[in-house]
């Protein structure tokens, strides 16, 4: 039987440690041409609302280490452009209805129906965590966070994880309110969390510059980074606009950039970078996949004197199977009576005479 697993079990079930494991699996096995994943597909169609549009997103991806496949099927209304080039959105009821499906590898059978929206931005920091352990200074002790949202507060909770090293973080937000308070949404022991009053102020000095946000222009001055600096980034060009937390000067400043998915760059048309590409200030050979970094194909280590940029391009349907492994086996074992009957999933196999 299939069952169904919450945002709360993903909670009680998946440590951002066991998630950043599972990312590193999934990016190798990628690598090394074991696990299947595709760029993701979105798409918008009006809708009886004049005011809203409907907007899928869907990834899809197996990883065999796992024995798991899956689909996720983003489902949500957003607001026609209001100019801004954000997906503002916009459900009638104050839900999230988008949800992922694992299914056995070894039988094709549906195994669970997942929540989306806790998951979601876990994986996205859990990918950051394995990029920024295979690359980073085993010794880094300052980060700059850009953001204060949920993204920022699981990109801190990962980076913490893979390098304890860390003593300080030093937090920009515009909003005075949202930089001040973000120690009471984390909890990292032993890290000091310093709200700044500007970019500059949050740069200097970082070993590990990180964007968390959710903005559509870039967020600081390329020219205020250090050699020796590590940036991740986690803002892309898609469908609704162009969209970039960094400015120009960060992709030519940079030795190496390190991107989830190549393949994802082109499908998704992401020309803060492909543009940088065709007007020479980033050489292509210089542009890595994270998989090939985590299987040992690629070095790109931090150093002194160069910068190195991870951007974290886009989100991939292995990572959510990857992901999905590790809290289904968890729910077998526990057992829930939140479940669907076989009989409702399988339907007649009827033959083509």
């Amino acid at each position: 039987m299939a069952i169904i697993i919450s945002d709360d079990d993903v909670r009680r079930h998946l440590s951002m440690e066991e998630c950043i494991e599972a990312m590193q699996v999934a990016f190798r096995d990628y690598a090394e041409g074991n696990a299947r994943t595709l760029p993701r597909v979105r798409y918008r169609a009006d809708s009886p609302d004049p005011e809203r549009q409907y907007m899928a997103n869907v990834h899809v991806g197996a990883v065999p280490t796992y024995g798991i496949a899956c689909v996720r099927a983003g489902s949500n209304m957003i607001l026609k452009d209001d100019g801004s080039g954000r997906k503002i959105q916009s459900n009638p009821e104050p839900v999230n209805w988008t949800v992922i499906t694992l299914y056995d590898m070894a039988t094709a059978e549906p195994l669970a129906f997942v929540h989306e929206s806790y998951l979601s931005g876990m994986r996205v920091a859990a990918t950051t965590g394995a990029a920024v352990d295979a690359i980073a200074r085993e010794d880094v002790a300052e980060a700059a966070l850009f953001g204060t949202g949920r993204q920022a507060r699981s990109c801190a909770r990962a980076i913490c994880a893979v390098r304890p090293s860390i003593r300080r973080i030093r937090v920009y937000s515009p909003t005075v309110a949202h930089r001040t308070s973000f120690h009471t949404h984390v909890d990292l022991p032993g890290v000091e969390i310093v709200p700044v009053s500007g970019a500059e102020e949050a740069i200097a000095g970082a070993d590990l510059v990180c964007c968390a946000s959710n903005t559509t222009d870039p967020l600081f001055d390329g020219d205020l980074l250090e050699d020796g600096q590590m940036v991740v980034t986690i803002v892309n060009t898609d469908l609704t606009a162009f969209r970039s937390e960094v400015d120009e000067k960060v992709f030519a400043r940079a030795s190496e950039i390190v991107v989830n998915d190549w393949d994802s760059v082109v499908a998704n048309n992401q020309t803060e970078l492909l543009d940088r590409i065709e007007d020479g200030a980033v050489l292509r050979e210089n542009v890595y996949d994270l998989g090939d970094v985590l299987a040992g194909k690629a070095t790109v280590k931090q150093r002194d004197g160069a910068i190195v940029y991870y951007k974290n391009n886009t989100g991939l349907g292995m990572q959510f199977a990857a992901a999905g492994a590790v809290i289904y086996r968890k729910m077998e074992k526990e057992g829930t009576n939140r479940t669907i009957p076989r009989e409702w999933l399988a339907a007649e196999k009827y033959s083509q005479s």
